[in-house]
């Protein structure tokens, strides 16, 4: 008899789907062999047994495939490392972070007759200086930032007043200063590196781990943290003062120039759990120039020493091994790795809980001071947090994981609309300028240079100054802001930033009231609801006005009877920009629009340009 071709049932996925697959195969193809399926033949035992053995390869096949989606896993460790291919670093602990006001006293002293501060003995405060909360010494918060009462600016004002008086005159005057600080401790370990050993992994184990600080080795190199090996560039700060880069120092209210660092010396960290910090540096050599993917011609051939006299690779990406593209490794050093921990729900203090300053690291700006006097100084140094601290959380869960990470995986910090540009702009830090106000539009045929692309667009922006009011953004700025943005733009973008115009305008107004309310009151509040109406922060550039908006605003102020009139004026000249506007030609269907060329209106001094009447019928 010739066998039969056999039909084999791949459905199968628990024990007695396998049970009763052997036992209707074995009834097809041996019937004569085998007939006795009792529970207790020797067959049966071994068709259970290979049941058995099938059950609990289904088992972890199926746990296998489901550790694959980040939606159905369930070990940590899997969902960690889930996020990471997706983008997203998961967050153990997360800081909390809170606005810290500064206080220092400075003695009087005469100059020229006029009793004035004596800068002499002002405080500098480092940044990461340790503030504890005054209840609890086992919540700390380090400053982000130097505390320098000797500088002052539009970004970074020193609030002075008078403290104390002798008479009339002042013998010491009060200096404030506020600055950011986040809920963290810095702890340091030693990691040493005896020999070479490509792609070495170290592990930090803590508690609450916020990230790494920084990290520098033996000879004082710098180790940097990036997001991938590959990675070879990381944005570095320096100090906006002439010596550094005479062609941006125009604006120093700005105080940092950002700049795109090379970095041979770098790792990349990862949570192995909520305790495990994993730390990972590159694979290249210490003692060889980096070596280029794609050769130099002139450099082949040649057959000189310093030079290549044959390609002993293939150009492909498995050759990056034999570069120090991703980074060299540490050999026969110490790294010194400071880390930061801490954060979570208990560091939300609350109003004026941080008044102990950790004293190390303080001190005068100038020296040969009177001893007496600058110990009486140092004495007067003080803080207090005036709102409570918020943001500090307990980390993801392992549900916030898998939808952070998802989330991030859409976005993937990509910018590609004109609104993502928008949002990037105006996430520039503080300290490399403040972007204002922000518009995109394509770079129209007449503003092309030769060579750019179609994709290239404009970005026209907007700063402010100490007293909120709208002006040009400083050409450091502008340089800062293109190095940010050339991170995150697409590889074919190019983008011109520009300056918006401010139109500054008033706004002049006719009303009548009714009898049974008082004139004055009910002017006052009409110019109050225009007073909010045009706060700064709420006009976007190329923004038209309404009339009809402004007519119906009047409307709803109780006691207004009948709107007259509402007009638009342009503000030139003076305290006002130089920018003049034809309001008046630019009115369509009762709504002022903006020019061709992007500006934003501003009413710069509401309380005296915007007036109102109150007319009789």
């Amino acid at each position: 008899m010739a066998d039969k071709a056999r039909n084999i049932n791949y459905l199968n996925r628990e024990f007695n789907d396998f049970r009763n697959s052997l036992v209707e195969y074995s009834k097809a193809y041996f019937p004569n062999t085998y007939n006795d399926f009792t529970d207790t033949s020797t067959g049966m035992l071994f068709m259970e047994m290979a049941s058995y053995v099938g059950d609990v390869l289904s088992f972890y096949l199926d746990n296998q495939i489901q550790e694959t989606f980040i939606q159905y896993a369930r070990q940590t460790e899997n969902i960690y490392n889930l996020a990471y291919f997706l983008g997203y670093k998961p967050k153990v602990t997360t800081a909390a972070s809170v606005e810290i006001d500064f206080y220092q006293q400075l003695p009087a002293k005469l100059d020229g007759g006029v009793t004035v501060p004596d800068y002499d003995y002002c405080l500098r405060i480092p940044e990461n200086t340790p503030i504890t909360a005054n209840y609890d010494a086992s919540i700390k918060f380090l400053t982000q930032d130097v505390v320098d009462f000797s500088h002052s600016s539009s970004l970074d004002p020193t609030e002075i007043s008078v403290y104390e008086l002798s008479g009339t005159q002042p013998t010491y005057y009060l200096l404030k200063k506020t600055r950011k600080a986040i809920s963290a401790t810095i702890n340091t370990t030693s990691l040493v590196f005896s020999g070479v050993s490509k792609f070495d992994t170290r592990n930090l184990t803590s508690q609450n781990i916020i990230g790494i600080l920084d990290c520098y080795d033996t000879e004082g190199n710098q180790w940097y943290e990036v997001d991938n090996l590959s990675q070879e560039s990381v944005f570095d700060y320096e100090d906006n003062i002439s010596t550094k880069d005479p062609n941006y120092s125009d604006d120093l209210e700005v105080r940092n120039i950002l700049k795109l660092k090379k970095v041979q010396r770098r790792f990349v960290t990862r949570f192995i759990n909520r305790e495990t910090l994993e730390i990972q540096f590159g694979a290249g050599s210490t003692g060889n120039n980096d070596e280029e993917i794609v050769p130099n011609p002139d450099n082949v051939g040649l057959g000189l020493p310093f030079e290549k006299t044959k390609l002993t690779t293939a150009f492909s990406p498995v050759n990056f091994v034999y570069t120090n593209t991703y980074g060299i490794a540490p050999a026969d050093t110490t790294l010194t790795l400071r880390y930061l921990t801490g954060g979570g729900v208990t560091s939300n203090v609350e109003s004026g809980a941080l008044t102990s300053i950790g004293n190390s690291g303080i001190y005068f700006i100038k020296s040969g001071l009177n001893n007496s006097l600058g110990q009486t100084i140092f004495d007067s140094l003080a803080c207090n947090n005036e709102k409570a601290a918020d943001g500090g959380s307990d980390g993801d869960d392992i549900d916030e994981v898998r939808q952070n990470a998802l989330g991030n995986f859409q976005n993937q910090l990509r910018t590609v609309t004109p609104q993502d540009y928008m949002i990037r702009a105006l996430s520039l830090p503080p300290d490399l300028g403040v972007v204002n106000k922000a518009f995109i539009e394509p770079t129209r045929i007449a503003d092309y240079q030769p060579g750019e692309l179609p994709s290239v667009m404009c970005m026209y922006i907007l700063s402010s100054d100490a007293n909120g009011k709208l002006r040009t953004a400083s050409k450091t700025l502008k340089k800062n802001l293109a190095t940010y943005l050339s991170e995150y733009r697409m590889v074919n973008d190019s983008v011109k930033i520009k300056d918006a115009y401010i139109i500054n305008i008033g706004v002049e107004f006719d009303i009548v009231v009714n009898p049974n309310y008082n004139s004055n009151e009910v002017l006052n509040n009409c110019i109050s609801s225009f007073i909010t109406y045009f706060e700064t922060s709420k006009w976007q550039i190329n923004q038209p006005i309404s009339i009809k908006a402004l007519t119906l605003l009047l409307d709803k102020v109780v006691g207004v009877e009948i709107v007259n009139d509402v007009k638009i004026v342009n503000k030139t000249g003076g305290d006002y920009g130089s920018y003049a506007y034809d309001v008046e030609a630019a009115i369509i269907n009762k709504v002022v629009y903006p020019s061709l060329d992007p500006m934003v209106f501003e009413v710069k001094f509401p309380t005296q340009d915007i007036k109102g009447r109150v007319s009789t019928i």
